[in-house]
């Protein structure tokens, strides 16, 4: 019994495991995201394609309602879009919701046609969450540069002519450089 005890109190002593995170540099500061491979394992597969071939860097967040969302990675910073992989099936019924902080997929009305844009909540959006009608996929939340995202959120926005869309930030957000970062206790790998 001793000993069985003494292995629950190690297992429960053990970390969560984590799952990869990625460091979104813009111009406007860091941020940090953890996926959550175990809820959304195809829109984090899906999300790291694009993170890996490095077509996320140098893309506008073009889309900022304050109090809702920026969304970004769809567009290079002179709004032309950016080509895209085939659509992955919505797996909104993941038990993740919409909240402050998390990271989603963008997608059309089709349930399943989110490509590569994607959306940080600035609020808790539990209407985009799945109900009687497919949701918006979370996979992942901001563990670090909340500061960033309530500065992101300050600026103003207005029509912009070549997208054919209101709420585009009239100072550009620009999404740097998106790279995985090395899993604690893995030693970053050389440049």
């Amino acid at each position: 019994m001793k000993a069985i005890l003494w292995l629950l109190t190690g297992l429960l002593a053990l970390p969560a495991l984590a799952g990869p995170r990625v460091e979104l540099v813009t111009n406007m500061g860091r941020l940090e995201v953890e996926l959550n491979e175990e809820a959304a394992p195809l829109t984090v597969a899906n999300f790291l394609r694009y993170v890996d071939d490095g077509s996320y860097n140098n893309s506008l967040f073009h889309r900022l309602i304050p109090g809702f969302v920026v969304q970004g990675g769809g567009f290079k910073t002179d709004f032309s879009p950016l080509p895209s992989y085939d659509p992955v099936a919505n797996e909104s019924a993941n038990g993740l919701s919409n909240l402050t902080g998390t990271i989603a997929m963008a997608r059309t009305q089709d349930p399943d046609s989110a490509t590569r844009q994607f959306y940080i909540n600035l609020n808790d959006n539990r209407s985009l969450d799945a109900g009687r009608q497919a949701g918006y996929t979370v996979f992942g939340k901001v563990i670090d540069g909340e500061q960033i995202l309530q500065r992101m959120a300050a600026v103003p926005t207005g029509m912009n002519l070549q997208l054919r869309a209101r709420d585009v930030p009239q100072q550009p957000i620009i999404l740097l450089e998106a790279r995985r970062l090395a899993d604690q206790g893995e030693p970053p790998s050389e440049p």
